[in-house]
Parts: structure tokens; sequence; C-alpha cells
């Protein structure tokens, strides 16, 4: 039975986060809440956020075995972008652009 979290407009570039994400995809959850504790991205942080409400979610339903999950689907989709403008010489302007990015972790059962 599959079991969903989602994490919406997070301030994080979809492309740091999908780094991120292929390192759990397809593992066990507690092998990966163990590799997103130990690795030094913004990214993680939040990716073990969302993995832990997934397996919150799961556990208020019944007949799913925590023990037994698997990260099934990680997905790192782009979200809305900030933009901002930095004055620059002689009046010009530089463009910012703050990426969002949606976090979605579906977990299934072996």
């Amino acid at each position: 039975m599959e079991v969903k979290s989602v994490a919406k407009f997070q301030r994080l570039s979809p492309y740091k986060g999908r780094l991120v994400a292929d390192m759990i995809r397809g593992r066990q959850v507690s092998d990966a809440l163990g590799v997103l504790q130990f690795t030094p991205k913004k990214g993680a942080k939040m990716m073990r956020k969302v993995l832990s409400s997934a397996v919150a979610n799961a556990e208020q339903r019944s007949g799913v075995n925590v023990d037994e999950l698997y990260v099934k689907v990680v997905m790192v989709d782009e979200g809305p972008t900030l933009k901002r403008i930095m004055l620059r010489a002689q009046g010009r302007v530089n463009r910012i652009l703050k990426r969002t990015c949606h976090i979605t972790i579906v977990l299934d059962e072996r």
C-alpha cells in the first residue's frame, strides 16, 4: 500500500534537491533516514522531514508494516520562482532568481 507525503514551496533549487533525492531513491526507510542524517546539504534536512512525515502517515494506516517500507518514488519538481533585482553600477540592475521546489516522497511495502 502506497503512502505519500508532499512539501511544497521549499526554498531550494530543484537541481540541488534532485542531487539528494538520487541518494535515497529505492532504499529502505531506515537506510534513507541514516543517509540523510549524515549528508551535509540543505536539501537533506528538508528531505528528511518529508520522509519522516511519510512514515508517520504510514503509521496512521492499518495494515501497513513500517519496517518493510522502502522509498518508491522521490520527485523534486520546480515551483514558482521569486524574482528579485540587485542594483549595479551606472544605473543597471541584475536579476536574482530565488528558485523553489515541491518535494514528493512515495513509500511502499516490499
